[in-house]
């Protein structure tokens, strides 16, 4: 008789001893270890929240650099002659209040090599790329037009990636000649960003893009 009063609480605490060790058991795999985090857990939550705050600072025709994880990206970094930090580039149209980058980009990732508009997510994902950037070049009301209507003309033209990397031509584009030509038409200047010579050639590294005195840099972020 004296036990039935307590038999309430044994019940409650019985219930308690389930549901916590359901609980706990639910965090590990079938061979009883953790499962390991996801890549956007791998990340740190810091440099997460920084990411969201750089966005924030995002202009019209500003430029995205990033630096991808892939052997491809590594080779454009070491084209480089002076900043091997980054492997490509894009510029930004801000259409319908949200962020686009308009890039030229070959390879597996676009099989029809044709000029790029994505969104900036897609643009800069942690998946893909060791870190981002945004640079500002000093351009006026009337060249930001300008770069605009030009960025927009190339697209539709449906420009392809030049994989021959001949600066010489104007029907393809690769990824830093695309940045480069655009900025150059926009302020009535083929001499407004400097180029390097690789091999001999003149060549537009992503560099040349953003170590001139035309730009300052608005933020910078590693993901890892």
């Amino acid at each position: 008789m004296k036990h039935r009063k307590f038999l309430p609480l044994i019940i409650l605490g019985g219930l308690i001893f389930i549901i916590t060790g359901i609980y706990f058991l639910s965090g590990f795999t079938a061979n009883g270890t953790l499962p390991k985090p996801n890549k956007r857990n791998s990340i740190n939550t810091e440099n997460l929240i920084r990411n969201d705050s750089c966005i924030h600072l995002l202009h019209n025709g500003d430029l995205v650099l990033r630096t991808g994880n892939d052997d491809i990206s590594n080779v454009f970094r070491h084209l480089n002659a002076h900043n091997q930090t980054y492997s490509h580039a894009g510029i930004v149209m801000i259409e319908q209040g949200y962020p686009f980058v308009y890039h030229s980009i070959g390879g597996a990732d676009n099989p029809n090599e044709r000029l790029r508009r994505d969104s900036l997510p897609i643009f800069i994902s942690p998946k893909h790329n060791l870190g981002w950037a945004i640079v500002r070049y000093n351009f006026d009301t009337v060249q930001l037009l300008a770069l605009h209507r030009i960025v927009a003309n190339f697209y539709i033209q449906k420009i392809k990636f030049d994989n021959d990397f001949d600066l010489n031509s104007n029907d393809k584009f690769y990824c830093s000649e695309f940045v480069y030509k655009s900025i150059n038409k926009a302020v009535a200047d083929t001499n407004y960003i400097p180029l390097s010579i690789h091999n001999g050639k003149r060549f537009v590294g992503v560099d040349n893009l953003f170590e001139n005195k035309h730009v300052q840099t608005i933020c910078e972020l590693r993901y890892k």
